[in-house]
């Protein structure tokens, strides 16, 4: 027996400290099942398969705001480096292993606004998941998030005492098997928003086992589809797994 990432290190040929990070970044299956930890000892046959992540597209850009289609996978801070932007800074963030429209200012006066804008609720989201279950009808979900920390990450709940307020609008697309694709649009912009209100009426996304979901999946199934603020607006591209479950 021996250490996952050693064992990795040693297939692929590159340093533990590389072997690692693509184990904490979800990207290392053996067969259908991801290595979650780094550290647990396999047998020393053991096959890993790395998942590559899907290239960034620039969808927009001019002397103000750079649109970005945010591959699954990839955190949000990485993106300036993969775009070779030196001046740029986020506006805002999607977690990890959601995909879609990401946005990053050129200048200190177009960033400042645009934060006033998301503080001030006049910037539309609207995305895209693939849910657990039969979801046939439009629902809103007007239900107080709190969030905490969680083994060093963030988990929010619903919390009618501590949570602050939090509106989500769920219309159904489609619906294949025992799965539902879903559009999605937040009134506010809580951590998890999404994640939480979804699990809470039954419902929770694909491949999301923080929240409730019994499906594996190599991520999330959420897709930031599309967003407008300051006279822009973009929509991104759905990737594969997205727009068609499997």
């Amino acid at each position: 027996m021996e250490k996952a990432y050693k064992l990795l290190a040693e297939q692929e040929e590159i340093s533990n400290k590389k072997a690692k990070e693509l184990i904490d970044r979800g990207l290392v299956y053996v067969l259908d099942r991801k290595v979650k930890i780094a550290r647990a000892e396999m047998p020393e046959d053991t096959r890993f398969r790395v998942e590559s992540i899907d290239k960034v597209n620039i969808i927009y850009q001019d002397e103000n705001i750079v649109a970005i289609n945010k591959p699954a996978l990839l955190d949000s801070y990485e993106l300036a480096d993969a775009i070779e932007e030196d001046e740029t800074e986020l506006i805002h963030r999607l977690d990890r292993d959601t995909s879609g429209v990401l946005l990053l200012a050129r200048n200190e006066a177009f960033l400042e606004d645009a934060i006033k804008a998301f503080k001030e609720r006049k910037v539309k989201k609207r995305y895209v998941a693939w849910v657990e279950g039969v979801f046939f009808e439009e629902t809103t979900i007007d239900a107080p998030i709190a969030t905490h920390k969680q083994g060093g990450k963030a988990f929010s709940e619903i919390n009618e005492k501590r949570g602050k307020p939090a509106i989500t609008v769920v219309r159904p697309i489609e619906i294949q098997g025992k799965k539902s694709k879903v559009e999605i649009e937040i009134m506010t912009g809580r951590t998890h928003q999404i994640r939480v209100h979804l699990s809470s009426i039954g419902h929770p996304i694909v491949g999301d086992e923080r929240y409730g979901s019994v499906t594996r999946s190599k991520r999330v199934l959420l897709h930031a589809k599309a967003i407008s603020l300051l006279g822009y607006a973009f929509e991104a591209k759905e990737p594969k797994d997205i727009v068609k479950y499997k």
